[in-house]
C-alpha cells in the first residue's frame, strides 16, 4: 500500500462531481476517482513519485500517466497535486534515461521484474517490452502539466536530453532491420510474449512509420508498424517542437521533431489506409511495408478507436468514422458480443472477454448521448458488484474476470464521467 494521503481538494472534487450523477454511478466514480491517489501512490524521498498500476508491484510508464491525467486540472489549486505529478514526470524521465526500450521499471534497483527475459537486464527494469507508446504518455503529461499550470520547472536539462533520447531512438526504428540493436526473447511462453525471428520481429521495410516491438497491451506486434502508436508519436512530436521552441529555444529539437513527425504522417498516409470493401477507407492496426497489414483494433490505448482521443484528428474524421464502424463490427477479430455486454476485447486476455478500458474509450470519443448512456450501464452492471473497473470480464459471466485492481481502467472511467456531467 502507499504513503500517501489522499489531499482533501481530491475527495471534495471526487464528491462535487458524484452529486451530479445518479445514485448508482455515485459510488464506482468516486472509487475510481480515488483510485489511483488512494491505492497506487507513492512520494519518494529524492522528489519523485513511484506509482503502480494495481495489483503488479511495477510502474509502466503508459500506465502511470494515465493514471493521473483526471487530476491535471486541479494542479494550479493544490500544490501537493502539483508535487505528486511533477514528481510522477521527473520519475519517468529518470527511467527512460536509464532504459529507453523498457516499457516497466521498479521503484528501486532490486532486480525484480521479468528476469529470465533473455534482455540487456538492469536491476531498474521490470520489464523491456519496447512500445512506442511507452515514450509517448510521458511527454504528453508533461506538456499538458505545462499548458495547464504555466510550470517550467520540469523541463531542466535532463528532460531535454531525454528529448533527443526519444527522437534518436525513434529513427534507429525507422530502420529496424539494418539499425537496431533490440532484441527480446522470452521462452517457455505465449507467442504473444516474445518476438519472433530469434527476438528481432517479423521483417519490416522502411515506411517513414517508427517499428514497435509490442503493443499498449504488451502482446507482440503481428507487423512491426502499428498505425494508432503511430499516431500518437505524431501527436507528441508536435509537443516536442513547441516544448522545444518555447522553453529552451532550441531550433535543432524543434527541427528535428517536425522532419521526423512529416516522415511518420507520410508512411501513415502511404501505408496506413486499406480500402475496405464494407467499410471504405479505414486505418489498419499494423502494417509492415511489405505489403500485410493487420486489420484488427485492441482494447488499450493507443487504439484505433482512440485517434480523436490521443489528438490525431477529430471525430468526425471520415476515415475515423469508417475505421470506428469497423472496429465496433464483428469485422474486428477482437469485437465480442455476450449476454450483459458487447465491445472491444484483446488477445492479451481469455478469448471473448471485454475489456472495460474499451467500452471506456468507446464512450469517451462518442457524440451520441444514447451510446454513452448504454456503456455506461454495461460498464456498472458488468463489475460484478466491486464497484471498481477490472482488466477484462467474460460478458456472459461477468463475475469471470481478471485483475481486481487495475487502476489505469479506474482513472478512465473518472474521465468518462466527468465529460458525462460536462
Amino acid at each position: 500500500m502507499n504513503i500517501l494521503e489522499v489531499p482533501e481538494i481530491v475527495i471534495q472534487t471526487a464528491d462535487m462531481i458524484a452529486d451530479k450523477l445518479d445514485e448508482k454511478l455515485k459510488k464506482t466514480f468516486k472509487n475510481c476517482y480515488l483510485s489511483t491517489l488512494a491505492t497506487t501512490t507513492s512520494l519518494l524521498k529524492d522528489g519523485t513519485t513511484f506509482v503502480v498500476t494495481g495489483d503488479i508491484a511495477a510502474m509502466w510508464l503508459r500506465d502511470s500517466s494515465a493514471q493521473v491525467k483526471h487530476y491535471l486540472p486541479l494542479v494550479t489549486k493544490d500544490s501537493q497535486i502539483a508535487r505528486i505529478v511533477e514528481g510522477l514526470i521527473n520519475r519517468q524521465i529518470k527511467y527512460i534515461g536509464i532504459d529507453p526500450y523498457a516499457n516497466a521499471f521498479n521503484k528501486e534497483p532490486n532486480n525484480h521484474g521479468m528476469k529470465a527475459d533473455k534482455v540487456l537486464q538492469d536491476p531498474w527494469v521490470w520489464e523491456r517490452k519496447y512500445e512506442i507508446d511507452s515514450l509517448c504518455y510521458p511527454v504528453q503529461l508533461a506538456f499538458q502539466y505545462w499548458k495547464l499550470s504555466g510550470s517550467k520547472d520540469i523541463f531542466d536539462e535532463t528532460f531535454q536530453k531525454t528529448m533527443y533520447t526519444i527522437l534518436d531512438l525513434w529513427k534507429i526504428e525507422q530502420y529496424h532491420e539494418e539499425k537496431s540493436q533490440y532484441r527480446f526473447k522470452r521462452e517457455n511462453c505465449p507467442n504473444t510474449d516474445t518476438l519472433s525471428n530469434d527476438g528481432k520481429g517479423s521483417p519490416v521495410t522502411f515506411t517513414g512509420m517508427t517499428w514497435s516491438g509490442f503493443r499498449p497491451s504488451d502482446d507482440a506486434c503481428t507487423y512491426g508498424y502499428n498505425i494508432p502508436a503511430n499516431m500518437f508519436a505524431c501527436v507528441v512530436l508536435k509537443y516536442i517542437g513547441e516544448i522545444a521552441l518555447s522553453v529552451y529555444g532550441d531550433e535543432k529539437l524543434a527541427t528535428e521533431a517536425k522532419e521526423l513527425n512529416n516522415q511518420i504522417e507520410e508512411g501513415i498516409r502511404t501505408y496506413g489506409i486499406v480500402e475496405n470493401d464494407q467499410f471504405g477507407k479505414i486505418y489498419s492496426f499494423e502494417t509492415d511495408g511489405l505489403g500485410h497489414y493487420n486489420l484488427m483494433d485492441d482494447a488499450n490505448v493507443p487504439n484505433l478507436l482512440s485517434i480523436p482521443y490521443l489528438g490525431y484528428t477529430t471525430v468526425d474524421d471520415e476515415i475515423y468514422q469508417n475505421t470506428r464502424k469497423f472496429v465496433l463490427s464483428i469485422q474486428n477479430p477482437f469485437y465480442y458480443q455476450g449476454k450483459y455486454a458487447k465491445g472491444l476485447g484483446s488477445p492479451h486476455t481469455p478469448h471473448g472477454n471485454i475489456w472495460p478500458i474499451g467500452l471506456i474509450m468507446q464512450g469517451i470519443t462518442s457524440k451520441d448521448p444514447q451510446e454513452i448512456v448504454e456503456l455506461t450501464e454495461m460498464i456498472i452492471q458488468t463489475d460484478d458488484g466491486k464497484q471498481c473497473m477490472h482488466e477484462s470480464f467474460n460478458p456472459d459471466n461477468p463475475h469471470d474476470f481478471t485483475r481486481m485492481w487495475f487502476a489505469w481502467a479506474d482513472s478512465l472511467f473518472a474521465e468518462l464521467m466527468i465529460k458525462v456531467v460536462g
